[in-house]
């Protein structure tokens, strides 16, 4: 895809009306790709990007929020270049990020098995996971700077498995044919984190970098169409104060837990996000939202949260369901002549190793049919039988022996013994701030790095490239576009914190403040959260119909009045309130969930995670319409974010495939 694609795509493009009454159609947005074939993209990019001498960079201010893998490798990288780098979390340090609880690996066409993988391989492989929703030159870069992320994560310290010659290890994850994905046992992700910290932590004594921790954004500062700063609060004494800087970089995660049962950490929210929404920045595809297969079932009520497995258990451990509905055997009296194993059955050339929309259609189908399986029969078996048998108890503690014990200690049951139970829950947010090639939002001097932007999955992401997108953005694509953006503000000096745009955000901040605290209603954030995420689930779940996602749009409206005159926060605003923190996610979920149902019901195809039951293909899998859908959609929204009526207008970026033609996804030869 070059820019000439993209500019001759954007004239002939004509966007659909919408079904959803009231949404307005807007501009065509330019992704700012190079003109040059899509394979060389990245490299043209980088050879014209403007560049900041080294005696220069110690007099420009870079504020990045998050320290996961994206925000603590763009602030070490940056702070490394020579930059004035300011990073905030609000944990109580940089390696309790979120990026620990990424279990199975981390993807990279490194082609060093005897597979006949390839960096086109692995493109075709993204793309087409994603059902043709993303930048194909997106893609490409993942793959190209992938091949450095493991030799770089490698060398600052991630202890990545090795074979018995001493070369680092791969296997397989789903939508794949290969081994790329490269592992740390069931603790990838912890030990990248780990690694990724370790090196933020040496800028930070190095003095490059000024770490502020228990700080949770809350609004940002624009002036002069830019955005030049951020306001914070501390989560421990409650004080709100203003930081400016010639860029922003977000790192802050995904929106998954707008759900409430999701894998994600209860503190893991969608604030930075929509808070950047709300003073411009577009919104790009709010309803692709990944359901992992591998999660644990809910096992009653009250549990605050789903746990997940990781997609690598799948390598070696057998879904199946009992053929007859309603079998209550005891899954090791279930003889193999009684058994379904119907991913193997039903896509015999990747069997249990499908993508992960996929896996969780096939899964749900299971279960809505009667056959699922557990005390409230919600579950498939995850089966490691057969495995134990072929390779020994110990090569498989060898691969997943952490994620058996973790799966123990929540159910009780022993997996090595008796199989696991598995079930689809909330993951993933593909979709996130739209953002151009140069991961600059529609907000000049705002960028994205990692799961809160929209880039690489389109809409449906692979296990592994998870990992992988975070540390390419944040190592190898943000230290060379930031600079990019920050040559021409030679001579700025960044915006005084007496400047009136700084104080009008202050204001506009303990505005919302105030009036979430004097509300003075019944009940607290998680009633509401709880009712808004059996809406979501199902209005916006796994399958979507039209009559339904309309009745979440409803519901949603209807629940934002009840939360803005029933909340009750206990406490003060001035000191540690964790109330209150809660109470303003709340606030920006029942916002964001309203368009991630409008958008649901706008986007007039199946794709990826998004199905509809009036777009499915006679043999019930996603049927895309790329004669009018084959865009990215780009929300801006604007009105009361305080319980009243909001407006929304639909922007596109017209998406066109060069190297990956466009063809129906086949996972079954």
């Amino acid at each position: 895809m070059t820019t000439t694609d993209s500019a001759s795509a954007a004239k002939d493009f004509v966007a659909p009306s919408s079904v959803v009454p009231g949404v307005k159609i807007g501009d065509v947005l330019d992704g700012k790709v190079p003109d040059s074939p899509t394979p060389t993209a990245w490299d043209e990019a980088m050879d014209h990007f403007k560049l900041v001498s080294p005696l220069n960079r110690r007099k420009y201010t870079i504020l990045v929020v998050g320290t996961g893998l994206a925000g603590s490798g763009a602030a070490a990288a940056l702070g490394e270049l020579g930059y004035n780098v300011e990073a905030f979390t609000y944990h109580d340090a940089p390696r309790r990020a979120h990026s620990i609880a990424a279990q199975g690996g981390v993807n990279s066409p490194r082609a060093r098995k005897v597979d006949n993988d390839s960096l086109y391989r692995f493109v075709q492989d993204t793309v087409k996971g994603g059902d043709y929703r993303c930048r194909e030159a997106d893609a490409y870069r993942l793959g190209q700077e992938g091949v450095r992320v493991i030799d770089h994560m490698d060398a600052i310290g991630a202890p990545f498995a090795r074979e018995y010659g001493g070369t680092l290890a791969t296997r397989s994850f789903g939508g794949v044919q290969v081994s790329r994905t490269y592992y740390t046992r069931g603790q990838t992700g912890q030990q990248l984190q780990l690694a990724g910290a370790q090196a933020l932590q040496r800028q930070i004594n190095a003095g490059t970098v000024k770490l502020h921790t228990r700080s949770e954004v809350l609004d940002f500062i624009i002036k002069d169409g830019r955005c030049q700063g951020v306001v914070m609060r501390d989560l421990v004494t409650g004080e709100v104060s203003a930081h400016t800087g010639h860029a922003v970089i977000l790192g802050t995660g995904g929106y998954g837990n707008v759900y409430f049962d999701s894998t994600l950490a209860k503190n893991s929210n969608g604030s930075a996000a929509w808070r950047a929404h709300q003073r411009g920045a577009y919104m790009a595809s709010p309803s692709f939202m990944q359901f992992h297969p591998t999660g644990l079932p809910k096992n009653s009520e009250w549990q605050s949260k789903t746990i997940l497995m990781s997609e690598s258990l799948r390598n070696d451990g057998r879904i199946w369901v009992p053929k007859k509905v309603g079998d209550e055997r005891p899954a090791n009296d279930i003889p193999e002549e009684d058994r379904d194993y119907f991913l193997e059955r039903r896509y015999p050339a990747f069997g249990n190793l499908v993508p992960r929309d996929v896996a969780s259609r096939a899964l749900s189908l299971e279960i809505n049919a009667g056959r699922g399986v557990g005390p409230l029969h919600n579950a498939v078996y995850l089966d490691f039988r057969d495995a134990i048998e072929r390779l020994g108890k110990e090569t498989i503690a060898e691969r997943y022996g952490n994620l058996f014990d973790m799966y123990k200690d929540a159910v009780a049951e022993d997996p090595y013994e008796v199989p696991m139970r598995i079930a689809p829950t909330v993951h993933f947010s593909m979709g996130g701030l739209w953002s151009d090639y140069n991961q600059m939002t529609s907000i000049p001097g705002l960028f994205v790095g990692g799961e809160c932007g929209w880039g690489y999955h389109g809409a449906n992401r692979l296990g592994a490239n998870s990992l992988l997108s975070a540390c390419v953005d944040g190592w190898f694509t943000l230290p060379y576009t930031v600079p990019n953006y920050l040559a021409p503000l030679l001579g700025t000096e960044k915006l005084s914190l007496d400047d009136e745009a700084v104080k009008e955000a202050m204001n506009r901040t303990q505005s919302r403040i105030d009036a979430l605290m004097s509300i003075k209603g019944e009940h607290g954030p998680e009633y509401f959260h709880r009712k808004l995420g059996k809406i979501l689930y199902r209005g916006v779940g796994v399958f979507r119909t039209a009559d339904e996602m309309a009745k979440a749009i409803e519901e949603i409206r209807e629940l934002r009045k009840e939360f803005w005159t029933g909340l009750n926060i206990t406490g003060q605003d001035e000191e540690l309130n964790q109330v209150l923190e809660r109470a303003g996610r709340v606030a920006d979920y029942m916002e964001l969930a309203e368009l991630m149902a409008i958008d649901a019901l706008d986007r007039d195809e199946s794709c990826g995670a998004h199905v509809r039951d009036d777009h499915q293909t006679a043999e019930g899998e996603a049927e895309r319409d790329d004669e009018h859908w084959c865009f990215v959609s780009a929300w801006e929204s604007t009105g009361d974010d305080r319980g009243g009526a909001r407006t929304f207008t639909r922007h596109a970026e017209p998406l066109t495939f060069d190297k990956v033609p466009l063809m129906t996804r086949n996972y079954k030869e």
